[in-house]
Parts: structure tokens; sequence; C-alpha cells
């Protein structure tokens, strides 16, 4: 469930759609290959992207789905050699990276002792899942992603609750908030729900995370310095990676420190 682009067609760089902004230098709409995309898959400018306006390619995370759907959906046959393959391929792709993104969470999630009530059901919605990442191209394309997103987050939603009741105190409840630009430096998070929050340029200098869920939280821009991420729940390398920290920030121990704090 980590990215290996060796072994994939460059799938994100064709596949996925992106409009010119501060993330984005141009336009690209999907299914049409990125001008930077070279011969052999690889990015032209990689070790340039925030230098020449692509900033929003440093912190997409296909969670793996790039390499499965060349290797295995297709079978190590790419585009280019195929373009009969081309549009389903580049359909799939999207459908595949939200699986292996729930598998992420799920397999994060089997790992939270406190949460040991719902390992059985996630250890079954982890085999459903990664029995429909090996399905066939046709049969992916087809999958209700939202319904199963649902049911999956159910289950990681019990999850998470177990795991932060035993964080000691109240527990401040931010799911789905709009905090952009909010100034928490310093706040006491621990434990505290940020599912799905809006924290886009927040100040969470110095904040204390420990044990906070951060699934589908926006830290684009956020100051993480100094913050403490100890054991913080679903966050995601792509997570930090769009964020600010330095090298006080405190990290799980199953990610790293972005290159470019």
């Amino acid at each position: 469930m980590q990215a290996d682009c060796a072994d994939c067609f460059g799938l994100c760089c064709v596949s996925l759609p992106f409009a010119r902004s501060a993330d984005f230098a141009v336009d690209k709409s999907a299914g049409q290959p990125c001008s930077n995309l070279q011969q052999d898959f690889r990015c032209g400018i990689h070790t340039q992207l925030r230098d020449k306006g692509y900033p929003g390619c440093t912190v997409f995370d296909c969670f793996g789905a790039g390499q499965k759907v060349s290797q295995v959906t297709f079978g190590g046959t790419d585009w280019r050699q195929a373009p009969k393959t081309a549009r389903a391929m580049f359909q799939v792709f999207p459908v595949m990276r939200q699986l292996h993104e729930l598998l992420w969470y799920v397999t994060e999630a089997l790992d939270l002792g406190p949460a040991r009530p719902v390992h059985k059901e996630l250890r079954k919605a982890l085999a459903r899942m990664d029995a429909l990442t090996r399905g066939s191209a046709e049969s992916i394309t087809q999958l209700d992603v939202n319904a199963l997103r649902g049911e999956v987050n159910t289950l990681l939603l019990r999850a998470s609750e177990l795991v932060r009741a035993q964080v000691p105190g109240r527990k401040k409840n931010h799911r789905g908030a709009d905090l952009m630009g909010a100034k928490l430096s310093g706040a006491d998070l621990r434990g505290a729900s940020l599912r799905g929050a809006l924290l886009v340029a927040a100040d969470l200098s110095e904040a204390d995370l420990r044990d906070a869920d951060l699934i589908g939280a926006d830290l684009r821009d956020t100051d993480l310095r100094g913050a403490d991420l100890t054991d913080a729940l679903f966050l995601t390398q792509a997570q930090l990676n769009a964020a600010k920290g330095d090298a006080a920030t405190v990290l799980p121990a199953t990610l790293s420190r972005p290159a470019h704090w």
C-alpha cells in the first residue's frame, strides 16, 4: 500500500485531471498525459515540482494503487503498448486508489489495541476489499465505492472512538469543522476528533495532537512546527507533505519527515 512508481505506468500523471492553480501550473483533463511525463513513465521535473509550479503532485499518494492497476489488473501491459486498454486503465485507477486508501486505514485500525472489539469486522472488511482489488477492470469500475466507504467508515469511526476513549479528560470535537486559518498554536487537542476538518493554513504550532483523529483532515499549509503528532490516528504521508513542519514536529513512527520541512 505504498506507491512504487517504478512498477506503474504513470497513471496519476494521465488518469487524473487538474486545474491551473496554486497547486498546478497548467490545466489538464482526465486521460490526457501530463506534458512532463516521459516515455519511461517517469516525471521529467520530479526533483523540481515545487519550483516548477506543481506542488499538488508532491502531496498526492496513490497508496500503491498505481502498481496494482499496472501489474495486476492489466498484467504488466502498458497503455502505450496497448492503446485499446488506455481508457479502461484510466477509469480503473481512481477507483483502485480509493480502495487502497481504505485498505491503508483498515490496516492501521487493526494495529490499534483498544480497537479490538471491532477487529473481527475490520478483518472481514480488509479481506473483502483486497479481493475486490484483484477483480477484473470491469468489476472494479462498476463498484459503488461511496457505499463501501460508508460501510468501512462506520468501523473506522468506532475504532477511533475506542482509542480516544483511553485518553483522559474531555476530548474536543471538531469533526468537519471549518478551521481555515484558525489560531490554535499550543492548543490541547489530544484525543480530539478532527475528522474531515478544514485546517488549511491553520496555526497548530506546538499543539498537542497525540491520539487525535485526523482522517480526511485538510492540512494544506497547516503550521505543524513543534506539534506533537504521536500516535495520531489515520494520518497519512500525503497530509504531512501538504503541511508545514520542522525538526521539532513529533511524528508517528510509521511516517517520514517531509524533505521540504
